[in-house]
């Protein structure tokens, strides 16, 4: 923190840098980050989440790709895979809007950009991406 002003010459900002609600909800976080299992549960339902929003995306015959790490995942529409940002840019774009749009009438709230990333947390259950997956099902069948 030496380096962070005023002490140092990085300067940092933020809406709820310091404040102190902010502050402990990140602690309590990290600290329920640290219990057995939780990287090990994010890791297993984001997989299950991109997977299974892939699998339906192709299966109705749209090119999809995409990945996740932990419990953070993204996907474009397009053959793939993307691997910088000169190839995501050839992403239909279009698409994912309507599919996004799509999913929001499903009840369902992404990320609505393909540039952005999705994250599941620790009180996503199997059924909730069941769900989710179905949701995107239905979806993929009408655009």
């Amino acid at each position: 923190m030496e380096v962070v002003a005023p002490a140092g010459p990085m300067y940092q900002a933020g809406t709820l840098s310091g404040n102190p609600l902010a502050m402990t909800a990140g602690i309590k976080t990290l600290e329920i980050l640290q219990r057995p299992g939780s990287y090990e549960h994010l890791d297993k339902i984001t997989k299950k989440l991109i997977n299974g929003i892939l699998e339906a995306g192709r299966e109705a015959g749209h090119e999809v790709c995409g990945g996740s790490i932990s419990g953070m995942f993204g996907f474009f529409f397009c053959k793939g895979p993307v691997t910088n940002f000169k190839e995501a840019m050839k992403a239909d774009t279009a698409k994912f809007a309507k599919w996004h749009r799509g999913m929001l009438e499903e009840g369902v709230y992404l990320a609505p950009s393909q540039f952005e990333a999705g994250f599941t947390g620790l009180k996503h259950t199997d059924a909730d991406i069941d769900d989710t997956i179905k949701a995107a099902k239905r979806v993929f069948a009408r655009i």
